[in-house]
């Protein structure tokens, strides 16, 4: 499911990127000679057809996919039509302005699609968030940062983050010197390690709400749907073990799958034994509160200024990813990930709701990523242009090919880091 999900997803980013790129230049009369889903290396393709001038057709390796535009340097590395004098058709023989937004209108789509997928979400299913106002159950790495289970956070630096949901994110991407936490009655600094910031990127769960083990319904079919478990009940031991929040019964729980165990119930003012039957996934089978959960639904005329904001944050969020990526001392590049990484993003079951938000985020992502300075993206492409327009001087069509030739090979060169990474986090 997660293998169709990213193809289905890549597939979906690839042919709305393309897309912009094919309609810009149909707009000025270039003509595009190609337009692939996935790449037909060796010539090879799964199948083609033509209309009017354009091949259209589906290439065999899934890494990709192009519109090749008639006189424009491109991946394809075909010098043969530089070879010859410009042709009114052909995209070097446009003024900049137009290659301008040629080259422009995949990141435009990109953007544009996730715009109209954060208003959808936000429209049809609302939105939860998670005021940050609970305490942090902490994970191994969130200890030997300084932080301790209970602790509340109030600042990062100087910023006082507001949805416990991004803590982690924000911890990271602002490269966070100084957390402030309350710790019982105590306000403490704690100073943070910046060598560990890709750590923190690459460890989800560092921080968790923390929780207290309130039962709020017993699942139909669960081993304990005839026990003395009531709506309210807080769950504080298993097994002889004090389990002051949810994360610490289920630590023990693990330990016994399919066995009964007893644990010690909050009801009221009373402390009182039960004993339940674990199910063979070391749980319960028991709904519990999260009362820090809130959710707040949209109007569709709410949801289009929420959207545009969502969509805001997102980006600016993936520039600082960026940021820590290319300053070494973080140890952020070992987070990069290939299509393995963003396979593990998906659910292991199909849902609507995470596949549309999953796919605005890669949509964030391949438009931000395309308007880096690089020769071999669209961004290094509308540089060229930029120069022009302001200079009046033309890059010769040598100097784009060198420069395209230099940005694939650092384009590969980052290919075999996120795959370099994968593979050693699957070994690991």
């Amino acid at each position: 499911m997660r293998v169709l999900q990213v193809i289905l997803a890549l597939s979906v980013l690839i042919l709305i990127h393309e897309a912009g790129h094919f309609l810009w230049a149909r707009i000025f009369k270039i003509r595009v000679d190609k337009f692939f889903l996935f790449f037909d290396v060796g010539g090879f393709k799964l199948f083609s057809f033509k209309i009017g001038e354009t091949e259209y057709g589906m290439g065999w390796l899934p890494l990709g996919g192009y519109c090749k535009i008639a006189g424009m340097v491109d991946e394809s590395m075909d010098t043969e039509s530089l070879k010859q004098e410009p042709q009114p058709w052909e995209f070097r023989s446009h003024p900049a302005w137009q290659r301008l937004l040629v080259m422009s209108g995949g990141v435009l789509n990109n953007f544009i699609l996730a715009l109209v997928l954060f208003i959808s979400i936000l429209a049809g299913w609302g939105r939860n968030y998670m005021p940050n106002e609970s305490p942090v159950y902490v994970s191994a790495l969130g200890e030997e940062m300084g932080f301790r289970t209970g602790d509340r956070i109030l600042l990062f630096d100087d910023y006082a983050p507001e949805d416990f949901m991004d803590l982690q994110a924000d911890l990271a991407r602002r490269q966070v010197r100084r957390a402030t936490v309350l710790r019982g009655t105590d306000t403490l600094d704690i100073y943070i390690d910046q060598s560990m910031i890709g750590e923190v990127l690459s460890s989800p769960g560092l921080f968790d709400v923390a929780l207290p083990f309130v039962v709020d319904s017993v699942m139909a079919g669960s081993p304990n749907a005839a026990s003395a478990l009531r709506r309210g009940d807080r769950i504080v031991g298993v097994m002889g073990v004090d389990t002051p929040y949810l994360q610490d019964a289920q630590k023990v729980l693990r330990q016994y799958p399919g066995e009964t165990v007893g644990v010690a119930v909050e009801r009221g003012a009373d402390t009182i034994g039960l004993s339940l039957q674990v199910d063979s996934l070391g749980m319960l089978g028991v709904y519990f509160r999260n009362p820090s959960l809130k959710h707040r639904d949209y109007t569709v005329w709410e949801a289009i200024p929420a959207g545009c904001s969502w969509a805001w944050e997102s980006v600016a969020g993936y520039l600082r990813d960026l940021r820590l990526v290319a300053t070494p001392s973080t140890g952020a590049y070992k987070s990069v990930g290939s299509f393995v990484a963003i396979g593990q993003v998906f659910p292991t079951s199909w849902n609507w709701l995470q596949f549309l938000y999953i796919l605005a985020l890669l949509s964030i992502m391949l438009g931000v990523m395309n308007l880096l300075p690089v020769p071999a993206l669209d961004g290094g492409h509308i540089v060229f242009c930029l120069y022009e327009m302001l200079t009046g001087r033309k890059p010769s069509d040598r100097f784009l090919m060198v420069a395209q030739m230099i940005g694939m090979f650092l384009l590969l060169g980052l290919m075999f880091l996120a795959f370099g990474n994968d593979i050693s986090r699957l070994i690991h």
